[in-house]
């Protein structure tokens, strides 16, 4: 009865072999908060940090019912969503969001891999938008992720990522969009959040020079971890994208 009363994050998302991303990047972000996981997983990987070799994607019934279980066994207080893979499971994990339409779920748009291996169906594409975006509290895409999801090209300069989020916050029905800036030029990385009837607000670091694999999973696993013990989004976010800047900075990039 103990654990039941702590506040929970329920991960779902892929397993990643190398575990630089995926389920694996998300529990430890987030117990770095001091915040304990459950986990429904959608897909298993065979990868490395240079490719992603195999995947294999488990039934959509049994995604759904690795979440109920988490969700009846663990005081559940946020939800962070990762790779999904395929229509069928989109459609699985919103069913089961919108029976638990109280909990707040942050999705990182898993589209494809560092390595560039896509990681969802192209035709899931629309499902991902209008099945489940509108259920989120937050969606987390990269300038790449956000132009698929925007029907266009990538943004090449602030006003075109602006433009293309305010086109999807409508479209899809979004409570609030965070466009990380990971993928812009420039010596600082700026994210923003995007909110209807709100200005946009920056969250700014220094850009460090090399790569890192996970650093999104890092962020939006973050972000769920403070919802769920308490935190406003805009606080959330702030807080977030500090530690993920720190982390980075302390392990060091991958060149």
């Amino acid at each position: 009865m103990a654990l039941r009363r702590e506040p929970h994050v329920l991960v779902v998302g892929g397993s990643d072999s190398s575990g630089g991303a995926g389920i694996a990047r998300d529990i430890e972000t987030i117990s770095i908060l001091g915040v304990r996981t459950c986990l429904a997983v959608t897909t298993v990987t065979v990868q490395t940090h240079e490719a992603v070799t195999e995947i294999h994607n488990l039934q959509p019934d049994l995604v759904a019912d690795q979440m109920r279980a988490a969700l009846q066994a663990n005081e559940v207080a946020a939800i962070k969503i990762g790779m999904l893979a395929t229509e069928q499971i989109i459609v699985a994990v919103a069913d089961v969001l919108r029976e638990n339409p109280q909990i707040p779920a942050v999705l990182d748009p898993v589209l494809a891999s560092s390595s560039g291996r896509p990681l969802l169906e192209p035709g899931a594409i629309g499902v991902l938008k209008h099945e489940l975006i509108p259920l989120c509290r937050l969606a987390t895409p990269n300038l790449i992720e956000l132009a698929v999801l925007a029907g266009s090209e990538q943004a090449m300069d602030e006003d075109g990522a602006l433009q293309q989020g305010q086109k999807l916050l409508i479209a899809a029905g979004l409570h609030a969009l965070l466009i990380k800036g990971g993928h812009a030029a420039g010596c600082r990385s700026t994210d923003i959040l995007l909110r209807s009837g709100h200005e946009p607000i920056r969250f700014d670091a220094p850009r460090l020079a090399g790569s890192m694999r996970g650093t999104g999973c890092m962020l939006a696993s973050a972000i769920a971890a403070h919802l769920a013990t308490g935190s406003l989004l805009e606080d959330g976010v702030r807080k977030s994208k500090l530690l993920v800047f720190e982390r980075f900075r302390k392990i060091g990039p991958r060149d």
